[in-house]
Parts: structure tokens; C-alpha cells; sequence
């Protein structure tokens, strides 16, 4: 009986598998990443978390604190979709090189836009543009597959 993992080419599987892992692991560093600011500033979202550190108080609105969930929550809003699409998308048969470069750039322009957002703060453009070429090629990848399975 035929699959529709039949037509994938192994090369894309597993560019896709590795930087798909890449993002996740990404993404559960921006929980740590949020956790160093909270310490660092001892700024808190619940008042149990004060405990024991002298000085920490509840504080929603320190501005370091809220880069980097902002950061973060760019993160769910952009690399949610992309895993769900780039998985897709490859049951399209896209050519071999295509595909295996959109998955690196898509996950290279989620680290850099980290890097620029939340780690080594860069004025615009660079932010948009990093986040630009991950939201455009997601999008690229959903309409191709979309019109593939139509």
C-alpha cells in the first residue's frame, strides 16, 4: 500500500527534521532566556517567585523583562505555523534544494531575530527584515502547498 511519505525526498525529511528541532529548541531556550532577565532585574509575574530573593518584587513592566517575552511570543506567533507548514509542505515533492534552503533560512532569520530583538538589541530594519523573510517564506510554503492539495 502506498504512503504519502512515499514521495519525500530523504534529503528534505532531514533538513527539515534538524532545523525543525533547531527552532524548538530555540524556542524552549527563550523560557530560560525570560527566567535570566526575571533574575537579573528580580522582576517577577507572581509574588510566590519574590521568595527568598532579597529585593525581587512583582513587576509585569520592566522593559528588558518584556523584550524578551515579546521576543518569545514572536517565536510562537511565526515558528507554531512554520512547523506545522514546512511538515506539510513537504508531502508537495518541492525540488530538493528549495526546500532544503527555505527550512535554513527560515530557522537562520528566527535566530537572528532573536539575536537583534532580545540579545544584542539592532535598530530597525534589522528585526523586520529578519522576521520578514521567516513570515514570507512560511506563507510561500502554505499557499504551494495549499494549491497542491486543492
Amino acid at each position: 500500500m502506498a504512503s504519502i511519505f512515499d514521495d519525500v525526498d530523504p534529503t528534505v525529511f532531514r533538513t527539515y527534521a534538524f532545523w525543525a528541532s533547531v527552532l524548538v529548541l530555540k524556542v524552549l531556550a527563550m523560557a530560560l532566556l525570560t527566567a535570566r532577565q526575571r533574575f537579573a532585574k528580580k522582576a517577577f509575574a507572581n509574588p510566590e517567585d519574590t521568595k527568598g530573593l532579597p529585593g525581587s518584587k512583582v513587576n509585569l513592566a520592566d522593559p528588558d523583562v518584556e523584550r524578551v517575552r515579546r521576543a518569545h511570543l514572536n517565536d510562537l506567533e511565526n515558528i507554531l505555523p512554520y512547523l506545522a507548514i514546512g511538515f506539510l509542505y513537504m508531502l508537495t515533492n518541492p525540488p530538493v534544494f528549495l526546500a532544503c534552503n527555505l527550512f535554513r533560512v527560515v530557522a537562520i532569520a528566527r535566530i537572528v531575530h532573536t539575536l537583534v530583538y532580545a540579545v544584542f538589541v539592532i535598530p530597525q530594519p534589522a528585526r523586520g527584515l529578519s522576521w520578514a523573510a521567516g513570515y514570507f517564506i512560511t506563507g510561500y510554503m502554505a499557499v504551494h502547498t495549499m494549491l497542491k492539495f486543492l
